[in-house]
């Protein structure tokens, strides 16, 4: 490489590799289509090698293009974030602020708070990104993330907001229709809405309900959004929050005490005498 690319070689390469077409990044990038091919071919020059293959099905990345990627995210972050800082002066609650959430919080438990800070501090715009995903802050993807499980970088600073109590839930006309179960066994006999993927979260919950396998739900969803919606439509039993249960009087509590004794019994085992009687995950 005999000079520095321009930035613009980059964002152009981050994008054609993020949309895997030439077409795709320039409408990201709102340029013409010839301007990103010849940025790609300016980068390529640069680098001393080709980047993309062109086939029929396409452009596809080549073994230099996939090394270098995560360089050119993390450029095309830093940049966003140094924008999102810049927008305000010193001092004064204004600018742009990117926060990340789960989809559940981003749609049950942000919304209303969001409305109050911006009335409190108009000059304030936040940009939400609604994902399950672990975004790494280190790279600059958001400003604050709201998560259920403690970051692992040193480097961040993390604040428990409070926390949130899980339960089983159904609505009142799939319970009068097939029956309000007595015990845990009787799930087996019910629709279960529950995960697709195995992922930390799930597990943890799913820790609590040994009995329960993948092949025990009729609806496999990973999406928190979508399993609420199917619960409140009546599909069958799921897992929801608690707090967001309550909000809607057509929704009932399944099995609470049982789920209450086995809570106990594994806080009392990792962490002494139990302090609530709850399915709890820090946010």
């Amino acid at each position: 490489m005999n000079s520095e690319p321009s930035w613009d070689l980059y964002r152009t390469f981050a994008a054609v590799l993020r949309e895997g077409s030439l077409s795709g990044a320039a409408r990201v990038l709102r340029i013409t289509q010839p301007s990103v091919s010849r940025h790609i071919e300016a980068l390529e020059q640069a680098v001393g090698g080709a980047l993309f293959v062109r086939s029929q099905r396409g452009l596809s990345p080549t073994d230099r293009a996939t090394a270098l990627g995560p360089y050119a995210e993390e450029l095309v972050a830093t940049s966003a974030a140094f924008m999102r800082s810049a927008s305000a002066t010193v001092g004064e609650v204004a600018g742009t602020v990117r926060v990340s959430a789960s989809e559940i919080v981003a749609v049950e438990h942000l919304p209303s708070m969001l409305a109050g800070i911006r009335q409190d501090h108009p000059q304030l715009a936040i940009e939400l990104v609604a994902s399950n995903a672990l975004d790494d802050l280190l790279q600059r993807r958001a400003d604050i993330a709201v998560r259920m499980v403690a970051p692992e970088q040193q480097a961040l600073v993390a604040t428990r907001a409070g926390s949130v109590t899980l339960g089983l839930h159904a609505r009142q006309d799939y319970l009068a229709r097939r029956g309000m179960p007595a015990a845990i066994d009787d799930l087996a006999g019910h629709d279960l809405i529950g995960p697709d993927t195995d992922t930390p979260g799930t597990r943890a919950v799913l820790n609590l309900l040994p009995e329960l396998k993948r092949a025990s739900f009729a609806l496999r969803v990973d999406s928190d959004v979508v399993q609420l919606a199917a619960i409140r439509s009546g599909f069958g039993i799921g897992v929801c929050q608690v707090e967001i249960a309550r909000r809607d009087p057509l929704l009932v509590r399944v099995l609470p005490q049982s789920l209450c004794r086995r809570t106990a019994t594994l806080d009392r085992d990792a962490r002494g005498p139990a302090q609530q009687c709850a399915m709890s995950c820090g946010l």
